[in-house]
């Protein structure tokens, strides 16, 4: 009998088990405060990250992690990126050996510079040969009221990937399968940072034209990273590069990009972050993906300039200036 567990009870973490579950796979999503499980559980629902969406008999909320993991054909680990070894550290002593484990955390850890399915293979035995990374386009509340998508699934092990592509295809939710591993992580991951200029552009009101260059251009920045550190180019052109890029930076929806809108209004990251209850993955994200390019020798001047928005309180109309008047150079650089 297959069976599915969510680490993560968050909006893609409750979408993601409910994705399952409507497919009639028993589910188990894990919630890590026992009063949140216990209400989820006797409400069907998860009022705070994903209010109106009814909770079918095949999905099962629990606090107890070796209840969420034990006996699992599935494993999906929808954390937040800089808690995720935390989280494996606990469920490692219940996970079974033969449990496929997919990561669909979009992040980097800050302080080894680590991908997600990295960190994973550092706390799980034999974790190489049964993982994969889950990105793409992928708005929570669209997902789960049916709206048609697609994603990609990209493991080191084609037939991982392939049995993951099947278990979480749907007639609305199309899975591909890649080998990029590295090109599908950091493509999910580094967008966050694009998205939240994304939301400071729209916030000042630069104008459709600004918008699309800045993606463009964010894009570009995504994919010299990217391809440094071993990632397929063309993996960027698509779903998780391009599609998710185009998916998060054009609505409010995105967390980043609302993020960005905010900051664009004045207000401060500090008070933005303490009013949120989801955590928008691209701030930590930027810190990460700064010490990577000067780890491997990649130009990141959206990355940079966002950064000193961010943390450094500069005026984000400031950093128009500043990336419009840098050194004329070759579209493609650092690309090909």
């Amino acid at each position: 009998m297959v069976a599915a567990g969510v680490i993560g009870s968050g909006a893609w973490g409750t979408t993601l088990a409910l994705l399952l579950a409507k497919k009639g796979i028993a589910t188990t999503l894990w919630e890590h405060q026992a009063n949140r499980a216990i209400e989820m559980q006797e409400q069907r629902e998860n009022r705070q990250f994903l209010p109106g969406f009814h909770f079918p008999e095949t999905l099962h909320v629990t606090s107890n992690i070796a209840e969420a993991v034990s006996g699992k054909t599935l494993l999906v680990l929808v954390t937040p990126s800089q808690r995720l070894r935390e989280n494996l550290r606990q469920l490692a002593p219940f996970l079974d050996r033969e449990t496929l484990l997919v990561s669909a955390s979009k992040g980097i850890e800050i302080e080894t510079l680590k991908r997600m399915t990295e960190v994973i293979a550092e706390e799980i035995p034999n974790a190489e040969q049964r993982m994969a990374v889950l990105s793409g386009p992928n708005l929570s509340r669209e997902v789960a009221e049916g709206k048609p998508t697609a994603a990609v699934v990209a493991a080191h092990n084609d037939e991982v990937a392939i049995r993951c592509r099947e278990l979480l295809t749907t007639i609305s939710f199309r899975v591909y399968n890649s080998q990029d591993v590295v090109g599908v992580e950091l493509g999910g991951a580094l967008k966050n940072i694009i998205a939240i200029g994304a939301g400071v552009n729209d916030g000042i009101g630069c104008g459709e034209n600004a918008k699309a260059a800045f993606m463009t251009r964010g894009l570009a920045e995504i994919a010299r990273l990217g391809i440094a550190a071993g990632a397929h180019p063309l993996t960027f052109a698509g779903l998780a590069g391009i599609g998710d890029l185009i998916a998060t930076c054009a609505t409010p929806m995105s967390r980043n990009q609302q993020l960005g809108r905010r900051l664009a209004a004045g207000e401060k990251l500090a008070d933005i972050l303490q009013s949120t209850k989801s955590v928008a993955e691209g701030v930590s994200t930027t810190r990460a993906a700064l010490r990577l390019a000067e780890k491997y020798g990649v130009d990141m001047p959206i990355t940079r300039q966002l950064s000193a928005v961010l943390f450094e309180n500069l005026d984000p109309r400031l950093t128009i200036s500043e990336l419009m008047m840098r050194d004329p150079k070759h579209e493609l650089e650092g690309i090909i």
